[in-house]
């Protein structure tokens, strides 16, 4: 036991919500060891979270309570205390000083109105009792110790003034501030570019080799838990249906749950006619108890593979038409004004100089990191944003040139899913009146029990129940309202579909579900995509051209497989060598370099 940090024992956390009660975590027990990396994995709902939360004792109460077990931490000395057994005075030496968290969203988890260096100084006045100098001597340390660029600059920057990966090294720091035995990171790399998600796991396990920490690493990509974990706790429905060394799961496991997770990743040297989900290898009876089909990944995958020359002759078919829309030298600058009332003092090239043609029947993957003008290239498509110069010709028109008649005709073909389906729908509104509202604009039907009807079809196409039409956004999960927003983007009957990040939010299985959506309303109602995302290894799945961009302009335009295989930039390499692939000698090299022996 000399090497045990923290001992879950039968946990159970629960919340009371209008006279039933939910077990978010049952019954939940496994340890953490001194320099060790535990992967929890499992979709949202699954309690992985909940069981981060209970260790710091920062569960809401009411509705929630930790209503049984214990959470043993075990100190250097060898003294150990059950932190659900002391008072909230006591925790507070715990949390922040031996056990820290870097959470999942930092732009919510940073005071927008102190600046980064002032939060990082808080906890370590609080935690060491240093002066506000030595404070803040630590903490432009801890800021180059994260690999921040210019950290005395970032000292006195506000959040909203740093990027994404900035602002996570950031909480990094301030995890790090008091030199803590146990790092709980909950999805700490969910929205990130692949190139910056790799930087950020780099420096984690830099880190806890210099401070033998023991890290709780929280997520549903099952790739970034091979490159990082040493073992694995499968969780569902607040329970662990399996765990053990990240090996053994990963070459057999045996709970079809885990099956499941590990077979929807859309495959980097293959095409699927599918991507397999959770239920294809799991069912649940009328109790919720689990049924296994009894298949293996190997199995249920060994069919599913496209040949390559079924796709070539689809490609040649394909480029053999005339182009359905023309991009030519489209150009969106944004001003920057010298003050509230100033002038214009320079421009941001979100888009610059670029050209490119759409074929109808085609997905054209946009990839590359934020910032990279994709985005933006949509919004202009859709005259969301104004170009700044150059032509976008639709079916023989510029879209640049419309009047507002024609660029309301123009909508109603071309569509848009945006990134985050839960700000695109109004709170106030009813999902069905939210699909019925561009009907209604674009006249569609010829009354609203009409359009009732035709709403209720579409929810039924997407996975959804039609008696659904009544509810509110908030009533549903993150991947059945991205379905909605498909939904509603199918309501006009549109050619041409920009999906803009469309499942770069959802649990790995909640994506693969989207995807086989996606490519089945494709081949029903013939539609063209543009997708756009910054997951490089779900662009190449799902397109037949990719295009590569950075600082506003292409870097590599081509065939989806052959940019992959053969990369012509330095840049498209970066990327690609980016993804965390999750394959079995990457992870024999990790557990190796820890002096595990496998295979």
């Amino acid at each position: 036991m000399g090497n045990t940090l923290l001992e879950f024992k039968n946990l159970v956390t629960e919340f009371h919500t209008e006279g039933t009660t939910v077990k978010a975590v049952n019954d939940v027990s496994f340890t953490l060891n001194r320099g060790e990396t535990i992967g929890i994995v499992g979709e949202s709902g699954s309690g992985k979270s909940v069981t981060a939360l209970s260790s710091m004792r920062l569960i809401p109460s009411p509705p929630g309570i930790i209503s049984g077990g214990e959470i043993i931490f075990h100190q250097n000395n060898g003294e150990t205390t059950n932190l659900l057994a002391i008072s909230e005075k006591e925790m507070r030496k715990f949390r922040g000083n031996k056990i820290a968290m870097i959470f999942q969203e930092p732009m919510t988890s940073l005071n927008p109105v102190f600046t980064c260096g002032d939060q990082v100084m808080e906890a370590i006045v609080l935690h060491q009792k240093l002066d506000k100098k030595a404070a803040k001597a630590l903490t432009i340390s801890l800021f180059e110790e994260v690999q921040l660029p210019d950290p005395e600059r970032i000292f006195s920057t506000y959040p909203h003034q740093i990027s994404g990966g900035q602002k996570q090294r950031v909480m990094i720091a301030m995890a790090m501030s008091c030199q803590p035995s146990v790092l709980i990171a909950d999805e700490p790399t969910t929205a990130l570019d692949v190139t910056v998600q790799k930087t950020i796991l780099q420096l984690m396990q830099k880190l806890q080799r210099e401070r033998d920490m023991g890290i709780m690493f929280i997520t549903h990509d099952l790739g970034v838990i091979a490159e990082l974990a040493d073992k694995v706790v499968v969780m569902y429905k607040g329970k662990i249906v399996e765990q053990g060394n990240v090996w053994d799961i990963f070459t057999n496991p045996q709970h079809p749950y885990t099956k499941g997770l590990l077979a929807c990743r859309p495959p980097l040297d293959k095409r699927y006619t599918f991507l397999p989900t959770v239920s294809d290898f799991m069912k649940e009876d009328e109790n919720g108890e689990v049924i296994d089909n009894n298949i293996s990944v190997a199995e249920f995958t060994k069919d599913l593979a496209i040949p390559n020359s079924d796709r070539k002759a689809k490609q040649e078919k394909l480029f053999a038409q005339e182009p359905i829309m023309q991009i030519k030298n489209l150009k969106t600058y944004f001003p920057i004004r010298n003050g509230f009332f100033g002038g214009i003092t320079s421009y941001v090239k979100a888009v610059d100089a670029v050209s490119f043609d759409v074929f109808p029947g085609e997905t054209l993957g946009l990839v590359g990191e934020s910032g990279c003008g994709k985005t933006t290239i949509g919004r202009t498509i859709i005259r969301l944003e104004e170009p700044t110069e150059g032509e976008m010709i639709y079916k023989g028109n510029d879209i640049a040139k419309m009047n507002a008649a024609e660029l309301r005709n123009f909508r109603k073909e071309v569509q848009i899913i945006f990134q985050d389906p839960y700000s695109s729908l109004n709170p106030r509104m009813t999902i069905g009146n939210a699909i019925m509202e561009p009907m209604q604009v674009h006249k569609i039907l010829e009354n609203d029990e009409q359009r009732k009807k035709r709403v209720e079809e579409l929810l039924a196409k997407v996975s959804l129940d039609p008696s659904h039409f009544y509810r509110y956004p908030h009533e549903f999960s993150g991947g059945q309202r991205q379905r909605i927003g498909i939904a509603r983007a199918l309501a006009v009957s549109p050619k041409f579909i920009i999906c803009d990040e469309s499942v770069s939010a959802l649990d790995v299985s909640v994506q693969a579900q989207v995807l086989n959506l996606l490519n089945e309303l494709k081949e029903e109602f013939g539609l063209t995509y543009i997708f756009i995302s910054h997951d490089l290894s779900v662009v190449k799945y799902m397109s037949d051209r990719m295009m590569v961009m950075q600082d506003g302009k292409i870097e590599e335009l081509g065939d989806a497989d052959q940019i992959y295989n053969e990369p012509k930039t330095p840049y498209t390499q970066k990327l690609i060598d980016a993804i965390p692939e999750g394959k079995l000698e990457d992870i024999k090299r990790h557990l190796e370099s820890k002096g595990v022996k496998v295979g």
